[in-house]
C-alpha cells in the first residue's frame, strides 16, 4: 500500500502528522495548565491568575481549532487521491483481463470492488491518519503529563489496560470475518441490482417483482445481520476500555484523597492529573476502536488486491510483430476450448479464405460465438492453433491483432455518450468529412438528421435512448470509420423488424465489400450470400461447403434450414 500509493504523499503525510501533533498536543498543555489554576486561582485567591490563564486556554482551544481544521483537509485530500488512483489502477487492470475473469465475476460484484471497496478504504484512511496523527500523539503526550505529575497514580490509572490484548485479539478475528462475509454480500446485492435493471422489461411482463423482490431482500437481510454483528463487535473495545477506565479512575480517586488529606499533595496536582488521565481515555478509547476499523480496511483491501495480483492471462509477447494487413486468411487447426469445466470447443478446424465470406451457422450453444472470441483474443484456447494469415494469434501483437478485425453484433456495446461519441469510441484524428462517409454509408444520416442535436444527440446508457436499428447502424459507422481488413458479424440483423433490416443489410454488404468476413448468422438470406458455410455441432465441425451442396447432403445443415432459418 505505501509503496503503491502513499509513497507520493510525503510532504502531505508530514504536514497531516505536524498538524495533528499540534492538535494533540495542545490537550496536554491544557491538561497541565489545570495545577496553576487550582493552587493560584481557587486555592491561593489569586484572581489577576485568570487573565492570563483564561487567554492561555482560550488561545490554546482556537489553535487546536484550526490545527484540526487543516490537519481535515489535507488527511482527506490524501484519503480521497489515493482513493482515486486506486479506483483507477482497478479498472485499468480489470480491463486488461481475459473473459474467464468475467465469467467468474459478474458486473455487480466488479462494481462493488472497484466503488464500495476502494470507498471503505478512503474513509479507513481517514480515521487510521487521526488515529496515528491525533490520538496516538495526544495519549503519549497526556500520559507524559500525568507521569510528571505522579508515576505511581499513573500506573494505577492504567493498571488494567494489559487485560485488553487477549481481547482485543478475539474481537479483531471475529470483525474481519463478519467484514469479509459484508463485502461478499455487497457484491451479491449489487448483481441482484444489476440483474433487475437490466432485465425489468422481462420481469415486468412475467409479473415477477415479488420473486425478484424476496431474492433481493434474502440477501439485503443477510448483509443487515452481517452488518449488526460486525459493527455490535468493533464497539466492543471502546466498551471494555470504558470498563478499564472507570477501574483505573475510581482506584486513583482512592489513592489520590487519601494523599491530599495528608498533604502530600495539593489539589491542584490532583485535578491536573484527574483531567489528563480523563482526556486520555478519550483517545484511547478511540484507538480501541480502531482494531475493528483496521480489519474493515483490511478486508476491503484484501479484496481490491484480490482483482490487482491477478496477472493478465492475454498479453503480448515480448517483440511479438504486428500482423499483416494483407493477409487475412483464417485457420482452426484442433482448437479446444472448456469454461468451468465444461467444453465449447471440441478440436474444431476449419479454414476461412481471404476475401470472401464465410458463414457459421450451428444449434445454440454450438461454440459460433466463441469463434469470434477466440480469433480476437478475448479468450485464449486450451490446446489447438488459431491463424491469422497463417501466423498464430498468438504470436503477433495483441493491439495489432485486435486492429485487425471489425466487430458487429446483435447487441453492440454503446455508451451514454453522443452518437459522435460512440462512433469515434475515444479516436481524435477522425476529419469531419471521413465521418460524414462513414455516417452516409452506414444509413445513419437520415437518423441524425431526424434528432435536434444531430450527431451531439445522446445515446443513453447501454444506447437506450435508440432503437435497435439505429444502435445497429451506429455500429456499422463505427465498423466503417475503424476500416480493419476482417469484418465478423454476430448476428447483426436477427433482432430488427423488415424495414430496419433492409437498411442495415445494405450497410452490412458495403461493409464486407473486399474484406475477409465472417458471419454468424440465423438467416436464410444471409447464408445464401455467403461464399462458404461452416455448420457447427457440439464444438466441432460437422459440415461445410455451399448452401446448395448442404441441402443436397441433406444432413444437420438441412435440418436446421427447415427448423430455424426464415426468409
Amino acid at each position: 500500500m505505501w509503496r503503491d500509493y502513499l509513497r507520493g504523499q510525503t510532504g502531505r503525510l508530514a504536514l497531516g502528522f505536524v498538524l495533528m501533533a499540534v492538535e494533540g498536543g495542545t490537550l496536554a498543555v491544557l491538561a497541565r495548565l489545570v495545577q496553576p489554576a487550582f493552587d493560584r486561582m481557587f486555592a491561593g485567591s489569586d484572581m489577576a491568575a485568570i487573565w492570563w490563564l483564561g487567554g492561555a486556554i482560550l488561545g490554546l482551544f482556537c489553535l487546536r481549532a484550526a490545527a484540526s481544521l487543516a490537519a481535515r483537509a489535507v488527511t482527506t485530500r490524501i484519503a480521497l487521491e489515493t482513493s482515486s488512483a486506486m479506483q483507477t489502477d482497478l479498472l485499468d487492470h480489470m480491463l486488461g483481463l481475459d473473459g474467464r475473469f468475467y465469467q467468474a465475476n459478474p458486473p455487480g460484484a466488479l462494481i462493488e470492488r472497484v466503488q464500495g471497496d476502494t470507498m471503505a478504504v478512503q474513509g479507513i484512511w481517514l480515521t487510521l491518519l487521526s488515529a496515528i496523527g491525533r490520538d496516538v500523539l495526544s495519549l503519549l503526550a497526556l500520559i507524559a503529563v500525568a507521569v510528571s505529575i505522579d508515576l505511581r497514580w499513573s500506573l494505577v490509572a492504567l493498571v488494567g489496560i494489559p487485560l485488553l490484548v487477549i481481547p482485543s485479539r478475539v474481537i479483531q478475528r471475529y470483525v474481519r470475518r463478519k467484514v469479509d462475509q459484508m463485502r461478499s454480500l455487497s457484491g451479491q446485492r449489487a448483481t441482484r441490482l444489476d440483474e433487475v435493471f437490466h432485465g425489468i422489461n422481462a420481469i415486468k411482463l412475467a409479473g415477477d417483482e415479488a420473486h425478484q423482490r424476496q431474492r433481493y431482500r434474502a440477501v439485503v437481510d443477510r448483509l443487515v445481520t452481517a452488518g449488526i454483528k460486525a459493527d455490535v463487535s468493533r464497539g466492543a473495545m471502546p466498551a471494555l476500555i470504558d470498563v478499564i477506565s472507570g477501574l483505573g479512575i475510581v482506584l486513583v480517586l482512592a489513592v489520590g484523597t487519601r494523599e491530599i488529606m495528608q498533604g502530600e499533595r495539593t489539589v491542584g496536582e490532583f485535578m491536573a492529573f484527574f483531567t489528563a488521565i480523563g482526556l486520555a481515555f478519550q483517545p484511547l478509547r478511540r484507538l480501541g476502536a480502531l482494531a475493528g476499523t483496521w480489519q474493515t480496511a483490511m478486508a476491503s483491501l484484501s479484496r481490491v488486491y484480490a482483482v490487482l495480483d491477478t496477472p493478465p492471462a492475454i498479453r503480448s509477447r515480448p517483440g511479438a510483430p504486428r500482423p499483416d494487413r494483407a493477409a487475412t486468411g483464417i485457420e482452426f487447426r484442433d482448437v479446444r476450448l472448456s469454461y468451468g469445466g465444461l467444453a465449447v470447443l471440441n478440436g474444431l478446424s476449419f479454414r476461412a479464405e481471404a476475401g470472401r465470406t464465410t458463414a457459421i451457422v450451428g444449434p445454440s450453444g454450438a461454440g459460433k460465438s466463441t469463434v469470434f472470441n477466440l480469433l480476437t483474443r478475448l479468450v485464449d484456447a486450451d490446446s489447438g492453433e488459431v491463424l491469422l494469415g497463417g501466423v498464430p494469434v498468438g504470436a503477433l501483437d495483441l493491439a495489432g491483432l485486435r486492429e485487425m478485425f471489425s466487430v458487429v453484433s446483435q447487441d453492440p456495446a454503446l455508451f451514454d455518450e453522443t452518437i459522435r461519441d460512440n462512433i469515434l469510441l475515444g479516436r481524435k484524428d477522425v476529419p469531419e468529412d471521413a465521418l460524414a462517409r462513414a455516417v452516409a454509408a452506414a444509413h445513419l444520416t437520415e437518423v441524425v438528421a431526424g434528432f435536434p442535436a444531430g450527431l451531439e444527440t445522446p445515446a443513453g446508457p447501454r444506447g437506450s435512448a435508440l432503437s435497435g436499428g439505429q444502435r445497429q447502424r451506429i455500429a456499422i459507422a463505427r465498423a466503417l470509420l475503424r476500416d480493419a481488413p476482417v469484418l465478423l458479424l454476430d448476428e447483426a440483423t436477427s433482432a430488427l423488424d423488415a424495414v430496419a433490416e433492409a437498411a442495415v443489410t445494405e450497410a452490412l454488404e458495403r461493409l464486407a465489400a473486399g474484406r475477409t468476413t465472417l458471419v454468424i448468422a440465423h438467416r436464410l438470406a444471409t447464408v445464401r450470400k455467403a461464399d462458404h458455410i461452416l455448420v457447427i455441432d457440439r464444438g466441432r465441425l460437422a459440415e461445410e461447403g455451399t448452401h446448395d451442396a448442404l441441402l443436397a447432403r441433406n444432413g444437420l445443415y438441412a435440418g436446421l434450414c427447415r427448423l430455424q432459418f426464415t426468409d
